[in-house]
Parts: structure tokens; sequence; C-alpha cells
């Protein structure tokens, strides 16, 4: 069983095949580790490309109801912008977060 194994890894064809996998493999441009890191790339551009696509149409949509209403685009222009017309005054509050990960003094006691 040996003698046909080695006689076999003896051959020359064999041994340029494994040669010509060994290159392709490992050496080449176009080698088998730099394909799977393209097409991670590829996949991760697609879920982009998606992504922004979307974006763009939900812009689109957005753009076209601020074109066509007036009160929308007034809306959009004091939300956005704090815009105010002359005779009007605007008051603008802002809500503090507690913050949770401090602890005091009171509160290790219990």
């Amino acid at each position: 069983m040996w003698k046909k194994i080695l006689k076999v890894l003896k051959n020359k064809y064999f041994i340029v095949s494994v040669a010509f996998l060994v290159w392709l493999v490992f050496f080449d441009q176009n080698n088998i580790i730099s394909q799977i890191k393209l097409s991670r790339k590829l996949k991760q551009l697609k879920h982009q490309k998606e992504y922004y696509e979307l974006e763009i149409r939900n812009n689109e949509k957005a753009t076209l109801e601020l074109m066509s209403d007036t009160d929308q685009l007034e809306k959009y222009a004091r939300e956005k912008y704090l815009m105010k017309k002359d005779n009007e005054d605007l008051f603008i509050i802002e809500e503090e977060v507690a913050d949770t990960s401090k602890s005091t003094a009171a509160d290790t006691i219990r």
C-alpha cells in the first residue's frame, strides 16, 4: 500500500498539479483568501446600496411633500431650522436625561 502511495507522490503530473494548486490558493493575485475578502466586501457594499436607495426614496418622498404642501414646508422649517414669524417668540425647551449610572450615598445605604 505504501508503495502505491509513494508511486503516486513521485508522479510528475501529481507534483505539478499540487504545485499549481498551492500557487493558486496562496500566491496568485486572485487567491482564495482575496476572493473571500472581496466576497465579504461585496455583500457589505450591497447592503449599503440598499440602505442608500431606501434613503433616497424617503428623501424624494419628503421633498415632494414639502414642495407640494406649504403647511408641511412651514412645519419643517419651524421644527428643523427653528424659524419663526416676525411677530412671535420662540421658546426651546430641552429635557434633561437623568443619569442612572451615578449612585448616591443614600442609594448604597438602602
